[in-house]
């Protein structure tokens, strides 16, 4: 499937569902406690961000099209976009965010510390969370280089 494709005749869902490379991955919805740890920080987030009115934050499902050419689009479990860079939010997101949180599950970690990071990288996210609940660990990938 073409990036144009999964955009402009797919219909608008709820499902989780991302295009890589053409290959379009529809996961199971994520358990419970999964969600709740998503929400978790989401909330601690939101309230730093809109304090101080830095930007924006959204959760999952919302379509990421990181490279329409080469049809990769992803759905992180939270996402910040920076007041100054909104203009890339419209019906999707067009480009990189400046921050994204990933909750690891077993499901998920491979994807999330292997490929999707590589991608996130690549694209320029700034910083991405790794949220590990099972582990009781939160590892922070800055990858500005700071």
């Amino acid at each position: 499937m073409t990036a144009n494709e999964y955009l402009d005749h797919t219909e608008e869902t709820t499902r989780r569902r991302e295009l890589a490379y053409g290959i379009l991955r529809e996961p199971p919805a994520p358990f419970f406690s999964h969600q709740l740890v998503g929400l978790k920080v989401a909330r601690l987030w939101t309230d730093h961000v809109e304090a101080r009115n830095l930007g924006s934050v959204a959760v999952t499902p919302f379509d990421v099209v990181l490279d329409r050419d080469r049809d990769l689009i992803v759905q992180p479990d939270v996402l910040f976009i920076a007041a100054n860079r909104l203009s890339i939010v419209r019906e999707q997101v067009w480009g990189a965010p400046d921050l994204v949180a990933e909750v690891l599950s077993a499901g998920t970690r491979a994807h999330d510390r292997g490929e999707k990071l590589q991608w996130y990288q690549h694209y320029g996210v700034r910083e991405c969370w790794l949220v590990d609940a099972a582990a009781e660990t939160l590892t922070i990938v800055d990858f500005t280089g700071a």
